[in-house]
């Protein structure tokens, strides 16, 4: 039988290193429901405003439901396509990558002065959104392994996701009141910046082993495609 002596104090080091292991996992939970609450909140705060754009860029009856429908057609779009690159290329990487697409974005909405700027910007606001929201989950997943702490997990990110919708409407109204629409796109500049800075500090690469490595870009078409008549009706 071989013998193995701790030196001192290693099992207070390694229960440390398990504490703080434990702890960056529920910090990186919380950059993930950041970063997906900026998402949610786009989609009513957005709804508020409406009135406000309509007013100010001159759109149509018609074209103003745009301003929605660019947004979700490409967010359904690529929701698949965006889980499947976060498992060839890297779930953080895809992660920061659709924050910084979603702010980008967000900043262009902000300074949008015309209705092509605005829906083109609305449409790839969606592409980063739908990044964001598949390359989370996964990256959940990754971060918590054991069924009783990922329920928890789920459950906190559910909530999330479910109360973003609310405070958007609230915020959606507070925004336009107060400032103008502009700032309801401009107010995900800092946040998204703020998510970027925090997922480099705390979350680490992740990438899914195994697996054809392909990307189904046919899919995704295909899917985008068939969210546009589901939108006009």
């Amino acid at each position: 039988m071989t013998n193995v002596t701790a030196g001192p104090g290693t099992g207070i080091r390694g229960a440390r290193g398990g504490a703080r292991a434990h702890d960056a996992r529920w910090l990186a939970l919380l950059v993930l429901c950041l970063g997906e609450l900026m998402i949610v909140l786009d989609v009513t705060i957005v709804g508020v405003a409406l009135p406000s754009i309509h007013a100010d860029l001159g759109f149509s009856e018609a074209s103003l439901a745009w301003v929605v429908n660019a947004y979700l057609i490409t967010f359904g779009g690529f929701l698949l396509l965006g889980g499947r690159l976060g498992d060839l290329l890297g779930q953080r990487t895809l992660f920061l990558a659709g924050v910084a697409v979603f702010t980008a974005a967000s900043a262009v909405c902000g300074f949008a002065n015309s209705q092509g700027m605005l829906v083109a910007a609305r449409a790839v606001q969606g592409i980063g959104g739908a990044v964001v929201s598949a390359v989370s989950l996964s990256l959940m997943m990754t971060l918590f392994t054991e069924p009783a702490e990922r329920a928890k997990a789920m459950g906190i990110f559910g909530f999330v996701s479910s109360g973003g919708g609310s405070l958007g409407v609230l915020l959606g109204g507070i925004l336009t009141d107060l400032l103008n629409w502009h700032w309801i796109f401009l107010v995900n500049v800092p946040v998204g910046v703020l998510v970027i800075v925090l997922t480099l500090v705390v979350i680490s690469g992740a990438r899914a082993e195994g697996g054809p490595q392909r990307i189904d870009l046919a899919g995704a078409v295909a899917v985008t495609a068939s969210w546009s008549p589901c939108t006009r009706s």
